[in-house]
């Protein structure tokens, strides 16, 4: 399965072993590594160049820092767009959002892309929050409905013209899901394709099981590791409330995901991963969670046939989903 930005994987211990091939670098604002098993080397070192060129590639389309992007010119043109004169977007992106909006619906909101309306005021370098006047205008922004896909024509508006979409909760997933269609087209047949918490693997590790390391929370060593399950031919990611954060005057601690009712952190859990078949489903699984809460998230997961997932609360309580609670 796959590894997670709250975890780390056991990968980086390998013995050097012939056929074995590898490759880490930063792009998409996190470090991706791509480890295949091939008797090629040569074949080997393309497959990996491939996937780090769609992995440059995703994030030249998506993401909202690149002026030139895709996403950039959404945010900047689908206010301005209407019903009679929407906007042409990518097929790709139409993909996306849809997906989204699938888990918008499934979670009655709790996962929604237009959060970054007011999320990206929030500067957790500076430890800055947006302003109260911010807070007022913008969290009536926050609402997938605002947002109009017309999947057979390609296009979209917004309903207004404060509306912002990040694909941040589900674009790294996609990411790892297409490294993993360009690896299998190559013929490999034992990789692990990973950016930040997301991850694919793809068959086992030559006759044993992948072995994903769930992050400790709260411990000072990044490497501290909670729990290790052993994976096979799935995605996992993890999603923290240490990955990026501040702690504010009062002493809260304010992270990257938000609730988009009240454009604030959601506090109870502080790590969920999620199990199963696609990084474009886990991905988002674990930031809904995180806005549900323990209870209501787990309790979504049950509902989702082969998925599963482990939930770490504020106290330190581990929590698992049906599928990995033991007889």
């Amino acid at each position: 399965m796959k590894r997670l930005l709250a975890l780390s994987l056991c990968l980086l211990s390998w013995p050097v072993m012939a056929g074995w091939h590898g490759d880490t670098q930063n792009i998409m604002g996190t470090v991706i590594n791509v480890t295949v098993w091939h008797q090629d080397d040569a074949k080997a070192e393309q497959a990996i160049a491939a996937v780090m060129a769609e992995m440059h590639r995703i994030d030249q389309q998506y993401s909202p820092f690149i002026p030139t992007s895709e996403l950039s010119r959404v945010n900047e043109l689908a206010p301005k767009s209407t019903a009679k004169n929407p906007m042409p977007i990518s097929a790709e992106l139409v993909s996306i959002i849809k997906k989204a909006e699938h888990y918008s619906d499934l979670s009655g909101g709790a996962f929604d892309i237009t959060f970054a309306s007011l999320a990206r005021y929030y500067d957790y370098r500076k430890g800055l929050k947006p302003t109260d006047a911010q807070f007022k205008e913008l969290v009536p922004q926050i609402n997938y409905k605002f947002i109009h896909l017309d999947t057979k024509n390609n296009t979209v508006y917004f309903d207004h013209p404060k509306v912002y979409i990040d694909l941040g909760g589900i674009a790294k997933g996609f990411a790892v899901d297409r490294g993993a269609e360009i690896l299998k087209q190559f013929g490999i047949a034992n990789a692990n394709v990973s950016a930040g918490g997301d991850s694919r693997v793809i068959g086992d590790k030559l006759g044993k099981p992948w072995l994903v390391g769930i992050r400790n929370p709260r411990a000072e060593d990044k490497n501290a590791v909670a729990i290790t399950l052993p994976l096979e031919n799935c995605a996992i990611s993890t999603s923290g409330d240490y990955e990026r954060f501040f702690i504010d005057k009062d002493g809260q601690r304010v992270h990257h995901i938000i609730n988009p009712k009240t454009g604030k952190s959601p506090h109870g859990i502080v790590s969920a991963s999620v199990i199963g078949p696609l990084g474009f489903d886990t991905d988002p699984l674990t930031k809904t969670i995180f806005i549900m809460g323990p209870e209501k998230g787990l309790d979504l997961i049950n509902s989702l046939p082969g998925f599963d997932a482990v939930v770490i609360t504020e106290s330190g309580k581990v929590l698992y989903s049906k599928g990995l609670t033991p007889p």
